[in-house]
């Protein structure tokens, strides 16, 4: 069996509610989504650093309230003038950079759409990596409404809520990891739950391939192929 390959099952990534884990950091974010549709405007705003889980709490709260995602592409007159007249909530993931790439045609878009959606009573979800307040909008009625929306951060993940995830991402492919191994992977790996999903899928594959269990050297060594490698980054 030692030259046996191993299969290349894919692993499902898990974006349910049950699969985020709270901590300090992510706390009133959540808090806010488990408020909903108690909001006290029509649209939320959470925003973050890269990799701090802001997609995971957006497929959970589309999840909860059923709604579509918005990409940046119908940020225009035409694509979005089937979602003015609709119904429906919506999400929009990196919205900042969305609106950005857009521009007028993109901002106006999003203006018209914003006072549908409160006029009918639908909501949206947006998320980006500032605040709307430091957004470059150029239309000041959007710029206006977008400031006035509750804006909650998410941090950066730390060490102890790495570990809680890597300690999850095992658990969830049944693999046996001792605590001290997951502590000395959070504590040197790049702090983003993408991040940690990645490192857990390489580790568990390379484990299999040399049929041995994922211990502190094996991670040492992979980390370190990951920093230096050409993938990294």
């Amino acid at each position: 069996m030692a030259g046996q390959l191993p299969l290349d099952l894919r692993h499902r990534t898990a974006l349910g509610k049950a699969d985020f884990v709270v901590a300090e950091g992510n706390r009133d974010a959540v808090a806010w989504l488990d408020r909903w549709p108690d909001w006290p405007a029509s649209a939320l705003v959470i925003y973050g650093p890269a990799g701090c889980g802001k997609s995971h709490l957006v497929a959970v709260w589309r999840a909860q309230s059923e709604a579509r995602t918005l990409s940046a592409a119908e940020l225009t007159s035409e694509a979005v003038a089937p979602l003015i007249e609709g119904r429906g909530h919506l999400a929009l993931d990196d919205a900042e950079n969305s609106v950005a790439a857009g521009g007028e045609i993109a901002e106006t878009a999003l203006f018209h759409l914003y006072n549908a959606l409160k006029a009918r009573g639908d909501t949206m979800l947006l998320t980006a990596r500032t605040p709307p307040a430091r957004w470059a909008i150029a239309l000041a009625d959007l710029a206006s409404r977008l400031g006035a929306l509750p804006a909650i951060a998410v941090a950066q993940p730390d060490d102890e809520l790495m570990a809680a995830v890597l300690a999850k991402l095992f658990a969830d492919r049944q693999l046996a990891v001792d605590r001290r191994v997951i502590d000395y992977i959070a504590a040197r790996m790049e702090r983003s739950f993408a991040s940690a999903r990645q490192l857990v899928d390489v580790l568990d594959r390379e484990a299999l391939a040399r049929q041995r269990r994922i211990t502190r050297p094996l991670a040492a060594e992979l980390l370190e192929r990951l920093e230096t490698g050409p993938h990294a980054g």
